[in-house]
C-alpha cells in the first residue's frame, strides 16, 4: 500500500512541477536561423525568416579612452589611503611596476582574481577643484543592448555619475540615467527608480539615488543601468511574455533607438567622500577605481544576419537576406527589385525577413507599331488581383501595390499586415499571434481581452498591482491558481490514503 502510494506521490510531484514550469513559457523567436529549405509546389525553395547574432561579451570589441588621458594612477607613483580608515595608507600605484599599475585594460580583464584587478584614477589632490573624469567605450559598430550595464566598483561608488550613449559614433551624446546621493542638489532632478517608469514613461531619463550610497559593504560596489526592468514593462517580470516586447520593438523607432548605440561613455563627477565634509588633510582617500564592466548585447544586423565578425579590429554583420553594408542596412547589387527595409519580428517566432529582390530583367513596356501609327502598350504582368490595384503594369513597369502589400507582384505583405485575399491590418491570429490569457481574436485587428487582462494580445493583468493579486468577483479570494489545485488534489490523495490505512488496522 505505501509502494503504491509513494508512486502516486512521484507522480503528482512531477504533474506539480511541470505545471509550475509551464506557468511560465520560454521566450518566444530566438531568430537564429535566416533561412531553411522546404518543399511547396513548385519543388525545393529557400524560406526566408528573421534573424539576429546571439547575444555576448560586448567588452571584448570595444576601444577605451580617458578623458583626461593623464587621468589614470601611477605617473608619478602615489599611495593611497582607504575610505573607511584614514590610517591604512598601504595601497600604492606605480605604472612602471606590472604589480602595482591599474591601466584602463584591467576593467575588462577576467573576473575572480586574487588580488582582484582593476583601473584606478589619480587622487583628489587638486580639491575643491571637481574630479572630472570621462570613461569612453567605443565599438565603431551600431549594437543592440541586451541585459544590464553593470560597473563594479572598487572603490566607493561615485557621489555623481551620468551614463550618456551616442547613437552617432560619438559625435553627439544623450544621457541615459543620473546617479546622485542627493538628486535635487547634484542635477535639479526628482530622485527616482526603474520601478517607477512604466510602458508610457519608460523613454524618461531618471536620476536615482540607489547606486550613490554605502562605500563599505562589499554587495554595495555595483552600479547598474537596468536594461532588463524596462523590458519587462512591455514582457512581464519574467520575460515570458516577449511577443508583446517584440510588437513593440517592431513597431516603435524610438523604443529599439532607445536600446540601440555606438558608443558608451562614463562622466565620474564626484568620488566617494563617505561623509558629509571632504577631509582636506588626507586627499589621497578620494579616487575612483573600477574592476569591472559588463556590456551584454549583439550586433545591430537589421533582423538580417545571425554573425557578426571581428576582423581588423572591427566588428561587422555577414549579412543574409541579399543584403549588405556592416548593418545590413542596403541591398546588395543586382538585388534592388524593391527598396530595402529591415527584417521584422512580426509574425512570432519567424518573424518576416523582408529579403532583397532581384532586378526586373527586360524591359516590361515596348514600342507597338501599328496600322493606327506608333504607340506604347502596356503588357501583362501578371499582378496579383488581390494585391494590386492592376493586372497591368504601370507606365514604369511595375505592379502598382495596395496598402500593406509588396513584392514584385504585390503578392506578399509588410509586417503588420495579414494576407487575407490581400493584405489586411494585423493585432491578432489564431497561430503565431495569439490573444493570450483566454483573449479571442476579433477579425484580426484586436483581441477581445477578459475582464481581468489588457494590452495589445491581453498579456498585461490589470490587477497585477493589487496587494494579494487578482481576487475573485464573487467570493473575495484569491483565485485559485494550477499549482494550488494540484496541491489541493495532493491533500486530498494524502488523506484518503491515511483514512485507508487506518481502517485496514
Amino acid at each position: 500500500m505505501r509502494f503504491h502510494f509513494a508512486l502516486a506521490l512521484q507522480a503528482l510531484w512531477t504533474a506539480v512541477c511541470q505545471a509550475a514550469m509551464q506557468h511560465y513559457p520560454a521566450a518566444w523567436g530566438h531568430y537564429d536561423v535566416c533561412k531553411s529549405q522546404v518543399y511547396t509546389d513548385e519543388g525545393l525553395t529557400w524560406d526566408y525568416m528573421a534573424c539576429q547574432p546571439e547575444a555576448t561579451d560586448m567588452t571584448k570589441f570595444l576601444k577605451v579612452t580617458l578623458d583626461p588621458p593623464n587621468i589614470t594612477c601611477g605617473d608619478p607613483p602615489e599611495t593611497y589611503c582607504a575610505l573607511e580608515n584614514p590610517y591604512m595608507c598601504n595601497n600604492e600605484c606605480d605604472a612602471s611596476t606590472d604589480e602595482l599599475a591599474h591601466p584602463p585594460h584591467l576593467m575588462f580583464d577576467i573576473e575572480g582574481r586574487n588580488p582582484t584587478t582593476f583601473w584606478q584614477s589619480t587622487s583628489w589632490k587638486k580639491y575643491p577643484k571637481a574630479l572630472l573624469v570621462n570613461l569612453t567605450l567605443s565599438w565603431n559598430k551600431t549594437i543592440e543592448l541586451t541585459d544590464d550595464i553593470v560597473l563594479t566598483f572598487e572603490s566607493g561608488r561615485p557621489e555623481q555619475m551620468v551614463l550618456e550613449k551616442s547613437l552617432d559614433y560619438g559625435r553627439t551624446w544623450q544621457p541615459y540615467q543620473f546617479y546622485a546621493t542627493d538628486c535635487l542638489d547634484a542635477f535639479t532632478m526628482e530622485p527616482k527608480t526603474v520601478q517607477d517608469l512604466t510602458q508610457h514613461t519608460l523613454l524618461d531619463i531618471i536620476c536615482t539615488e540607489d547606486y550613490s550610497r554605502g562605500y563599505v559593504w562589499k554587495n554595495d560596489k555595483t552600479v547598474r543601468f537596468e536594461i532588463k526592468d524596462r523590458f519587462a514593462l512591455f514582457a512581464g517580470p519574467r520575460l515570458h511574455n516577449m511577443a508583446s516586447l517584440y510588437g513593440q520593438l517592431d513597431t516603435t523607432k524610438n523604443l529599439r533607438d532607445f536600446f540601440t548605440i555606438t558608443d558608451l561613455r562614463i562622466r565620474l563627477l564626484r568620488p566617494a567622500t563617505g561623509a558629509t565634509m571632504v577631509d582636506e588633510t588626507n586627499l589621497s582617500r578620494y579616487f575612483y577605481a573600477i574592476s569591472d564592466i559588463k556590456v551584454q548585447g549583439r550586433c545591430k544586423c537589421n533582423l538580417h544576419a545571425i554573425s557578426c565578425v571581428y576582423d581588423k579590429d572591427k566588428l561587422g554583420c555577414e549579412c543574409e537576406h541579399n543584403t549588405t553594408g556592416p548593418d545590413c542596412g542596403r541591398c546588395k547589387r543586382n538585388y534592388q527589385g524593391r527598396a530595402w527595409s529591415a527584417g521584422s519580428y512580426l509574425p512570432i517566432p519567424k518573424g518576416t525577413a523582408n529579403i532583397c529582390i532581384p532586378n526586373n530583367i527586360g524591359p516590361v513596356i515596348r514600342p507597338n507599331v501599328s496600322s493606327l501609327g506608333v504607340a506604347n502598350r502596356k503588357e501583362e504582368c501578371n499582378c496579383n488581383p488581390f494585391g494590386s490595384v492592376s493586372d497591368r503594369c504601370n507606365g514604369t513597369g511595375f505592379c502598382i501595390c495596395k496598402e500593406g502589400t509588396t513584392g514584385p507582384k504585390c503578392q506578399e505583405c509588410l509586417p503588420g499586415y495579414l494576407w487575407d485575399d490581400g493584405c489586411k491590418s494585423r493585432v491578432c491570429d489564431n497561430e503565431l499571434l495569439r490573444c493570450q490569457n483566454g483573449g479571442v481574436c476579433v477579425n484580426n485587428v484586436r483581441c477581445n481581452c477578459p475582464a481581468t487582462y489588457s494590452g495589445l494580445l491581453c498579456e498585461k493583468s490589470r490587477c497585477s498591482s493589487e496587494l494579494g493579486g487578482c481576487r475573485g468577483p464573487d467570493s473575495g479570494q484569491a483565485p485559485l491558481t494550477p499549482p494550488s489545485a494540484f496541491r489541493l488534489l495532493l491533500l486530498l490523495l494524502l488523506g484518503s490514503v491515511l483514512l485507508g490505512e487506518a481502517a485496514m488496522l
